[in-house]
């Protein structure tokens, strides 16, 4: 596995972490979700990315990971859906964090985002004055957003924020190309959501009212499922090799799976000319196609 600096050297991330929304439903039983994330850590990956919003996963992963917590990042994310609290509020966030402590059974979290709170929220600035609160008392390590466009290019601009969480994939290049290179500037961590674009070459058709709907549209329009790539292989080099890039979380229930991405990771880079190519399809778009929230 290849490790990587998260902004500054104190803190270093795997190359692809675990997206944990998986874990949450009832779907998996507590066996099923230990000996997972047991293995997932065992792969040699040790960023694991939670929210608020993702049920069961904070509780699950505090309970099945608490006990090797010196081997992991934790990254959750704050804002909403705490009893008694108004959403995106300076003590919801107080609480949200002081949740995710008791979730995941640490004294700190490693990187708490705000979870693509709006614009408006942002410039207020109270939920950052609460997370520089949580910082100041130990709870947290690095504050981060999680979010795209306009949203994202002010917390870039905001030094408060030592992280960033966007889409970046084949399919959703706007930010990689137009706004993480000031991050990257600034020295920031930054983590790829959504890196395989909900793996839209799975579908023959349009898989309508689907999470995977609009990145399956852009591919079609792209015309990248003319190419005749491996798509597995191609997005996911794409960008865990992209030179801005701390990490890249990938959700998954299935232990082989997980360990094939990160065989791929063995190849390298893709070679230049296949990048160039994928640069030069969504070029026409760029103005017109937003990152996807």
């Amino acid at each position: 596995m290849i490790y990587r600096n998260y902004g500054s050297e104190d803190m270093k991330v795997s190359a692809i972490g675990f997206g944990a929304g998986h874990i949450g439903g009832e779907n998996l039983s507590e066996e099923e979700v230990g000996k997972l994330l047991n293995e997932v850590l065992d792969a040699g990956i040790t960023l694991f990315d939670t929210a608020r919003g993702y049920n069961l996963s904070e509780e699950r992963i505090g309970r099945h990971l608490a006990h090797r917590r010196g081997e992991t990042i934790l990254s959750t994310k704050v804002g909403y859906g705490i009893v008694g609290r108004e959403d995106w509020s300076y003590d919801g966030i107080i609480d949200g964090v002081n949740l995710a402590l008791k979730n995941l059974r640490t004294e700190y979290v490693d990187i708490v985002h705000l979870h693509s709170c709006s614009l408006e929220i942002l410039q207020r600035g109270e939920v950052i004055s609460a997370l520089e609160r949580c910082k100041h008392e130990g709870k947290i390590r690095k504050i981060a957003y999680s979010g795209e466009n306009q949203e994202l290019i002010e917390a870039i601009l905001n030094k408060t924020f030592d992280g960033i969480q966007c889409s970046v994939n084949v399919c959703d290049q706007k930010s990689a190309r137009d706004f993480l290179p000031f991050a990257k500037a600034r020295k920031m961590g930054i983590i790829a959501k959504r890196p395989l674009a909900n793996v839209p070459w799975r579908y023959e058709h349009l898989p309508s009212g689907q999470y995977v709907e609009n990145y399956w549209k852009r591919f079609k329009t792209l015309e990248f499922d003319k190419l005749g790539l491996n798509w597995q292989e191609v997005a996911l080099r794409y960008v865990v090799f992209h030179t801005d890039i701390s990490s890249a979380i990938i959700g998954s229930t299935n232990i082989e799976n997980i360990r094939k991405n990160c065989k791929i990771l063995e190849q390298g880079p893709l070679p230049l000319e296949i990048v160039h190519l994928l640069h030069s399809k969504f070029e026409p778009y760029k103005n017109e196609w937003n990152g996807e929230v």
